[in-house]
């Protein structure tokens, strides 16, 4: 008799679309799971959903963590693991959601997007440290002399 290990999340409504939620308690450094989907080799290649594997290799992943949603104090992130095959050359990096605090069940799974300045969005997270935009930390001076500039 084969067992069926239940995923720790589900994918649900959220205000704009979908989301990935808890289905029980998940402890600080779990790893929840693999994000599946297909490895797409362009240097152009952009969608809403697709995770930058480095060089010329996207992540168009499917779903449950397809639906991961920002957060600018995120519960979980994502891990990228380099990958060998077993002739030693290169393959596709393995993409993992791992916990960064204890998540309760039924919470939803967020992540910190960390895009690039000329990639921001308006950030509707909610979080009392909201970045204000969908950005990466560190890009967040950048993007606010480019907003002063436009102002002008």
């Amino acid at each position: 008799m084969t067992s069926v290990v239940q995923p720790l999340v589900r994918v649900g409504k959220v205000l704009f679309g979908k989301g990935v939620f808890a289905r029980q308690d998940i402890p600080q450094g779990t790893v929840i799971g693999q994000v599946a989907g297909r490895v797409i080799d362009d240097p152009h290649y952009a969608t809403t959903y697709c995770i930058d594997l480095g060089g010329t290799l996207s992540l168009e992943p499917h779903g449950p963590f397809r639906f991961l949603n920002h957060c600018c104090t995120p519960n979980s992130t994502l891990c990228i693991a380099e990958v060998t095959n077993a002739d030693g050359t290169p393959a596709p990096s393995e993409v993992t959601v791992e916990s960064l605090v204890d998540i309760r069940e039924g919470a939803e799974l967020t992540i910190d997007y960390r895009w690039a300045a000329y990639g921001a969005i308006k950030c509707l997270c909610g979080s009392p440290q909201c970045r204000g935009w969908i950005v990466a930390a560190e890009e967040l001076p950048k993007l606010l002399r480019q907003q002063k500039r436009k102002a002008k």
